[in-house]
């Protein structure tokens, strides 16, 4: 420490000392702060690992834990389904094991209630016709899911020995929805439907069965979701192949993070939705949606979605869009849902008495179609063009006269840009009865993405997508259809396995319906 008497008596000398100390004091005091900042870190990590020890996480660490949960999830079913689809391009008769052997399994649990079915073959022997005597039986067991229940099947098939041949004659053994998987078509439905339609991630499905007793590995829950994806695929094309053979289609999409593996991370994917509903203007076709996943939002993708598809398409004012209709193909019907969001926006930021009156104006075009719904297309055209006709030619003049007095850039003149910039597309539904006059149709089958999304955060891989929008696709069209979605989809896959794939529209939800498939019906 300097003592006064170290002091240089040369006053420039004394200034280099007094800046050199300056100096030294500034580098200590920034030191002092890092590592300050430091000792702040490892307390709260200190608390952090506290808080697990003995108390409630964190809601950032369970998002966490959620996040690489589900990502073991999406690359389980992944596995799942490479596995599937392998199994369906093997030989009839090939029985070898699979590369991956599957993780083992106890027995099931024994105060699970059993219910046999039992497989006999014919009463007599198929070589010779000689009367037959049991010798034996094969037992394999089956978990199943009943609402509110686990329960065992047990198929037993007897073995028995011909009296003249000594052939051994059994029945065959019955198939499964997924091959040596133990899983029913209802324990499959319930865990698709909870994941996809209850938004339940399957660590917490493990965590429900366990608490009925049934210890589950989340790997086996993720192979069986993979695995029930590919033996859906051809019936969710044959659902695309329906809802792009329409007249009119909806289509909207929305943002799904997208985790990227190694880097804890997300990026934003696109769930794009398409729906075919012909309800309002009684026409024929079954109501269905159709989802599709892509990594990013470029406008290949619609593209691509809609190359077979000849017709009005309803969507927002989204570019990727324009080179659709700039094929000539397939025709733009615009969304007034979407103008009037904006003038009902700034109505509730502003109370602007402009917007306010926009939204009375565009009110009159909808009562109309209150009016008109269910009524066939010729019908709904005649009645727009002589009550909706005059009030949109006065509302595009008095929408060009208020752009006139306001700026182009507040938040009312670019509503009213928006809305006459997209002017032929808005009125076309004037001149057909097919289109609707908004695109709520699509925005109500995006609903339960954006519930889902709140619940299991992202999808896991781009393949988690995909798989998710094949399963929106079933699920949502059979909400569309009135009926509940898990019988639907056990009556499904209780038959797919087995059913030929070039009637594989027979199993698609109205057609079910019609064959008055028992307990599909959703309750009034």
């Amino acid at each position: 420490m300097f003592q006064a008497t170290d002091l240089p008596d040369d006053p420039s000398a004394l200034k280099q000392l007094l800046a050199a100390r300056e100096q030294a004091l500034s580098e200590r005091e920034r030191e002092l702060a890092l590592r300050t900042a430091e000792i702040e870190q490892l307390k709260l990590l200190v608390a952090k690992l506290r808080r697990l020890h003995f108390g409630r996480s964190s809601e950032r660490h369970l998002e966490q834990a959620g996040q690489l949960e589900l990502l073991i999830e999406e690359l389980e079913a992944n596995r799942g389904q490479r596995e599937a689809l392998s199994a369906a391009k093997r030989p009839a008769g090939d029985t070898r094991e699979p590369a991956a052997k599957p993780p083992s399994r106890g027995p099931l649990p024994a105060a699970l209630p059993r219910e046999t079915v039992e497989h006999a073959p014919e009463a007599s022997c198929p070589e010779c016709a000689g009367s037959l005597r049991r010798i034996g039986e094969d037992v394999s067991e089956m978990l199943e899911y009943v609402p509110a229940s686990f329960k065992v099947i047990r198929h037993v098939r007897p073995k028995f020995a011909c009296a003249c041949c000594q052939r051994i004659v059994q029945a065959p053994a019955p198939s499964r929805p997924i091959a040596r998987g133990m899983a029913g078509a209802g324990l499959l439905a319930h865990v698709l439907v909870a994941k996809y339609a209850d938004h339940l991630p399957l660590y917490r499905q493990v965590q429900i069965y366990a608490r009925e007793g049934v210890e589950l590995e989340r790997s086996t829950l993720a192979d069986w979701v993979g695995g029930a994806a590919a033996l859906l695929d051809p019936l969710v094309q044959a659902l695309g192949r329906h809802v792009l053979a329409g007249v009119t289609v909806h289509g909207d999409d929305t943002p799904v993070p997208v985790l990227e593996p190694g880097r804890g991370k997300t990026r934003t994917g696109r769930l794009w939705t398409y729906v075919r509903d012909e309800r309002p203007w009684a026409g024929g076709g079954p109501p269905a949606v159709l989802f599709r996943f892509s990594p990013d939002r470029k406008g290949e993708h619609p593209r691509a979605h809609l190359k077979h598809f000849a017709g009005v398409l309803h969507a927002d004012g989204y570019a990727g869009f324009e080179g659709l209709y700039a094929s000539g193909g397939i025709r733009e019907a615009a969304c007034w849902a979407h103008v009037r969001r904006k003038f009902y926006d700034l109505h509730v930021a502003t109370r602007s008495a402009l917007a306010a009156q926009a939204l009375e104006r565009i009110g009159e075009l909808y009562e109309i179609e209150a009016d008109i719904r269910g009524k066939p297309p010729q019908v709904r055209r005649e009645e727009r063009q002589a009550r909706a006709g005059p009030l949109l030619g006065h509302l595009k003049t008095w929408m060009q006269e208020q752009l006139a007095r306001v700026s182009a850039k507040s938040a009312l003149g670019l509503a009213l840009r928006y809305a006459l910039a997209r002017w032929e597309a808005l009125v076309a539904y004037c001149e057909d009865g097919h289109i609707e006059i908004d695109n709520n149709a699509a925005e109500r089958a995006l609903r339960a993405v954006a519930l889902g999304r709140k619940n299991y955060l992202f999808a896991g891989s781009d393949a988690g997508g995909e798989r998710a929008a094949a399963i929106y696709s079933l699920i949502g069209t059979a909400k569309l259809n009135g009926l509940d979605p898990e019988a639907y989809l056990r009556e499904v896959l209780g038959r797919i396995a087995d059913h030929p794939v070039n009637r594989i529209e027979e199993l698609l939800p109205w057609r079910l319906a019609e064959a008055s498939a028992p307990g599909l019906r959703l309750a009034a």
